[in-house]
């Protein structure tokens, strides 16, 4: 737990609860809002092959779950954690300039 603590930078281990809470909870919410949406667009393991479906699954899944991260930490009090990570994944991606303050 310390080891935690130390590497995400919380003092408390109720932040270290609320910060896997949220990356729990957000996972299994966006691959429920991912489902509608696939079948919104005609996508299904039904209509679709596997070897399709899934992979496409799953590309749709990674947005929403980085999109939907600070939202659902933010009900956690956790949105300064999940805002700062968020930027540092993104930018890891390549997609950093979207936090980029023009001068």
């Amino acid at each position: 737990m310390e080891k935690l603590k130390q590497r995400w930078g919380v003092k408390s281990n109720w932040s270290i609860l609320a910060i896997l809470l949220v990356f729990s909870i957000n996972g299994s919410f966006a691959t429920l809002v991912a489902k509608p949406i696939t079948a919104y667009l005609g996508i299904s393991p039904e209509t679709t092959s596997a070897w399709v479906y899934w992979p496409l699954r799953i590309l749709l899944i990674f947005p929403i779950y980085q999109a939907t991260l600070p939202i659902v930490g933010w009900f956690f009090g956790q949105f300064k954690f999940f805002w700062a990570f968020e930027k540092k994944f993104l930018s890891r991606l390549g997609l950093g300039f979207l936090f980029k303050k023009e001068a």
